[in-house]
Order: C-alpha cells, then structure tokens, then sequence
C-alpha cells in the first residue's frame, strides 16, 4: 500500500498529537507507581492530563479535517449527480467556516482577559477590541507549579508578582491556536471541493466497499 507524503504542517501535527498522547501515558503510569508502589502522589498529575487531553483532542479536530477523518453520514450525498454533490459540499463546508469563525472569536475571548489581552467586540464577529476589559492574568491552575521557562509571563501579564502555579493564560492557549487551525483547516477542504479534487468533506465508505470487495474475493476461492 502506499504512503502519503506528509507535509510539514502534518507531519508537526502528528508529531505534536503522539507527543501528548505519550506524555500523558507516561505521567498517568508514573501516577500509579507512585500511589500503589510508593504510597505517595503526583499532586499536578491528574490536572495535567486533563489539560493535555483537552489539547489532544482540540488539536485533533483540525487534524482530522485536514485527513477526513471525521464521522459522517453520506447516504444522500451518494445518491445524487457530481455537480449537486459538489454543491452540498460547497454548503456545507461554508457552514462549517462560519461556525469555526465563530468559534475562534469566542474562543479568543474568553482566552484573552486570562494574557491581559482585550477581548474583541461585536456580538456575532469581531468589530474591534474592547477599551475597557477587566483582566484576570492573576488567575492560576489549581496544583501545576510554575516552571522556570515562563517566568516571563510574570512580567507580561502579571505586572511583576510571581507565579505560584502556571497560569490559566498557559493551558487555555490551546483555545484560540486550535480554532484557528480548524479554521485553517476547513479553508483548505473548501479550496479542494471548490477544485474538484473531492466532493465531501468526510470519507466515504471505502472501507465497507473494501470489505465486501475481500468478501467476494474469499467467496469465489471457496
């Protein structure tokens, strides 16, 4: 079988979606050790990797846009000529940017007054940036620790005063960087149908067209 050649955005993607996975194998696994070997706990550990999942799987949404990996129903899509298939996933992919757009303001929003940064204005999409925000840079996780690295954070966003645990601005990042990507993401899908190189933005049934192809192989040598 062949192998796609993965671009540099994939192959940083894989790359970052397996490291997480495996980090947060490691510390769940070091989290037993220690409690049922050593009587002891990782206080940050549980917290952690309920962040690291959140990444994982904010990052694998885009990711899995960009493979079409993602479930979907294409019983009526399968039924109806080229040019009206192409048409519905003109629709659809355009519904699904509107919904990433707006997911990517609210997502900015609600992450930014966590960096000291204005939140944007407008109901629906951006229309500036507010004046007038009340920042919450102050705001820590519960039991991660500060680690040297981002001391500089202390600075930019917490006029000075040090951290004690990490950050809310840290982990909540992921919000708007994932959005983006899924925006980014459902951008490309829709330059793909708009060119005729797919005509949905989800797989088909390849794999049961497979399976039933092995089937009347495996039949026919019987």
């Amino acid at each position: 079988m062949a192998h796609r050649k993965l671009s540099l955005t994939d192959q940083i993607e894989e790359t970052l979606i397996a490291a997480i996975l495996g980090l947060m194998t490691v510390i769940t696994f070091a989290n037993v050790i220690a409690r049922f070997v050593f009587n002891s706990n990782i206080l940050w550990a549980l917290e952690l990797t309920v962040f690291l999942f959140a990444w994982l799987v904010l990052l694998g949404a885009s990711y899995a846009v960009k493979t079409h990996s993602h479930l979907g129903v294409d019983a009526i899509v399968n039924m109806v000529a080229p040019p009206v298939r192409r048409a519905m996933a003109l629709i659809a992919v355009a519904c699904c940017l509107a919904f990433s757009l707006l997911l990517v303001k609210g997502a900015y929003d609600y992450w930014s007054v966590f960096a000291e940064l204005p939140p944007t204005s407008g109901r629906w999409f951006p229309t500036g940036f507010e004046d007038k925000f009340r920042g919450q840079g102050w705001y820590e996780v519960q039991d991660i620790p500060m680690i040297a690295p981002l001391r500089f954070l202390e600075d930019w966003i917490n006029l000075g005063e040090s951290y004690e645990k990490m950050p809310k601005a840290v982990p909540y990042l992921v919000l708007p960087v994932s959005m983006l990507l899924l925006t980014f993401r459902f951008a490309q899908v829709a330059v793909q149908v708009w060119q005729g190189r797919i005509d949905r933005l989800v797989a088909s049934h390849e794999v049961e067209d497979e399976l039933a192809e092995a089937r009347a192989k495996a039949g026919g040598t019987n």
